[in-house]
């Protein structure tokens, strides 16, 4: 008799939690659509493009706010241009090897290099609105963040078993059907951890997006990034750290509510045979599992629509005939667009080589000398990266309760702005008797370590535990668990964040070989210290080409190191039966 009561008192439990999560939910949705009218009133009103920065902790939820979208919005983009760039260049042989040599260019093209252009076209695009000057943030924001995103998506695409596209070729997969159901859960694990470091690159540069001088005009844009800055230019100490705080607490909110459920979910995609006894969990993400409100919009919306679509594209798939020959509109289409590609190469190189003409052979040999010294440093500052951040990496990716404290820290680390890192650094330099030279190498790993240690991560939680406890029945050595295993299993997700970390300290070049602390000027040797003293002298000729050598470097470290080992990754390091 007393069973019922009690089987009766849980089952009201049950039912007022669940009522509770649905409330919850609801909220949740109001706040985005509330949200989202508060942002459209404000891009669509009038152009205020020098705002007023107020340094009180009370406007702190609000500047949050707005760089919150901000990075959303960017992130976004960047996503799906992750998508389609990382597809076309891992499908199309004739375009792969431009597409990724061109993806590294961009990649180690500093943010605020983009930004004239940038800002001047959306701001002739809508010069009356505010939505011009926030477009062109955003679009400065998604630089920051998109090409580690698209080298990941690129690289699991590569990287993906034969057997499985066997499978999907016999299922009569079509293009739809193999992108959902195949290439992107493959490359889901990858594409999360770098979507975290993304995110961190997006705060990372924050400040130089949201507060700039263009010429003779000011931008301002309220939040986060502004506030820091406007803090740190007044000297106000007590609002840096005000902003400081208000940016780790929306980091530490978006890993609980974003990171961590999109880790667990993103689990379930790991290709193994036996399933992983310690699976990272997420407690936000079993409270929406349990959710009736979404559990009634997922089985009468959403999977109906999946359903709907996935049958419309098989149909078409089916009913799809290869046509016999090259459609000719095709091959004048191509042609034509390859005859105009040319003629812009040739009137780039007309115009720079018009332009270069002035320069003397000391510029020559000094631009020379940088690059020598600055490629040293990169390769430096990439060894340093990858001696710690693999070990780390590894750690992490194969302990999910380590992982739940060091994720969140590591993002936090890489998302500070390094502006704030680099006079501290400094002043320990200058103390130490160390000159920039050597200092250099360890401001540049501020901007690169990151990219290794959480591909390094993803690239260990991708690892099947049927191979680790193979390893443990056979009883394998350390170093031949590391030889057997974990070395080749992580290797394309290193590969990734190796070359995404060299973009990145081709990025830091140009602050860490040069810097102004404290009214003077800190500079060594380097062709990143030769592009900012060009920059601040307006020497357009030394600065373009400072900026050829630079990108012919990277071309030629793409052609000899980079595609070989993705070669590598994608054709020895498969994991295929």
């Amino acid at each position: 008799m007393s069973s019922r009561p009690a089987l009766s008192r849980a089952v009201i439990a049950e039912r007022t939690w669940s009522v509770l999560l649905d409330l919850v939910v609801f909220a949740a949705v109001l706040a985005c659509i509330q949200g989202l009218l508060v942002m459209s009133r404000y891009w669509l009103g009038a152009m205020t493009p020098v705002a007023h920065i107020d340094r009180s902790p009370r406007a702190l939820p609000l500047y949050a706010f707005y760089s919150t979208v901000r990075i959303a919005v960017g992130y976004v983009l960047s996503l799906v241009f992750a998508l389609g760039y990382g597809y076309i260049a891992a499908y199309n042989r004739r375009l792969e090897g431009l597409m990724v040599a061109v993806l590294d260019i961009l990649q180690s093209i500093p943010v605020l290099s983009f930004l004239p252009g940038v800002m001047l076209a959306m701001v002739a695009l809508f010069p009356t609105r505010q939505l011009g000057v926030e477009a062109g943030a955003i679009i400065l924001i998604f630089t920051g963040q998109v090409w580690n995103m698209a080298f990941s998506f690129y690289a699991s695409l590569k990287s993906i078993p034969r057997e499985l596209r066997e499978a999907a070729r016999i299922y009569g997969f079509g293009a739809w059907q193999r992108f959902v159901e195949l290439e992107l859960p493959y490359g889901a694990i990858g594409l999360v951890w770098n979507s975290m470091v993304s995110v961190a690159g997006g705060w990372f540069f924050l400040m130089a997006c949201e507060m700039f001088v263009l010429g003779k005009r000011d931008f301002r844009l309220p939040g986060l990034g502004s506030y820091l800055q406007t803090a740190a230019g007044a000297g106000d100490t007590g609002a840096i750290f005000w902003g400081l705080g208000a940016m780790i607490g929306v980091i530490l909110l978006i890993d609980q509510v974003v990171w961590r459920p999109a880790i667990a979910w993103s689990d379930k995609f790991k290709f193994e045979q036996v399933e992983s006894t310690a699976q990272p969990t997420s407690a936000v993400l079993n409270l929406l599992r349990r959710s009736n409100l979404l559990v009634r919009w997922r089985t009468a919306v959403m999977t109906p629509l999946a359903e709907r679509a996935a049958l419309r594209f098989a149909r078409r798939g089916a009913m799809f005939e290869p046509p016999a020959g090259p459609v000719v509109w095709k091959r004048v289409a191509g042609w034509a667009g390859a005859v105009s590609c040319g003629a812009a190469i040739l009137y780039a190189l007309f115009e720079a080589a018009m332009t270069l003409r002035t320069l003397t052979t000391p510029e020559l040999t000094s631009t020379l000398h940088g690059a020598a010294a600055t490629f040293g440093r990169v390769a430096v500052s990439l060894v340093i990266a990858a001696a710690w951040t693999i070990p780390a990496g590894v750690a992490i990716g194969f302990n999910p309760r380590l992982a739940r404290i060091a994720q969140p820290l590591a993002q936090l680390a890489a998302s500070v702005p390094a502006t704030a890192l680099f006079p501290v650094l400094l002043l320990a330099l200058i103390r130490m008797g160390g000159g920039l030279g050597i200092g250099s190498i360890l401001l540049m790993l501020l901007g690169t370590q990151w990219y290794v240690l959480f591909n390094v991560i993803a690239g260990a939680m991708a690892i099947p535990s049927d191979l680790r406890e193979v390893a443990d029945v056979f009883r394998f050595s350390k170093w031949q668990r590391w030889r057997t295993v974990i070395l080749p299993g992580i290797f394309p997700y290193l590969i990734t964040g190796m070359v995404t970390a060299s973009g990145g300290a081709w990025n830091a070049s140009i602050v860490a070989e040069y810097f102004h602390f404290k009214g003077q000027t800190l500079s060594t040797v380097g062709l990143g210290a030769q592009i900012s003293s060009a920059t601040d002298a307006g020497n357009s000729d030394l600065l373009l080409l400072s900026t050829i050598v630079m990108a012919a470097l990277v071309v030629c470290v793409n052609r000899a190191l980079w595609r070989p080992l993705y070669r590598l990754a994608a054709t020895r390091y498969k994991l295929e039966v």
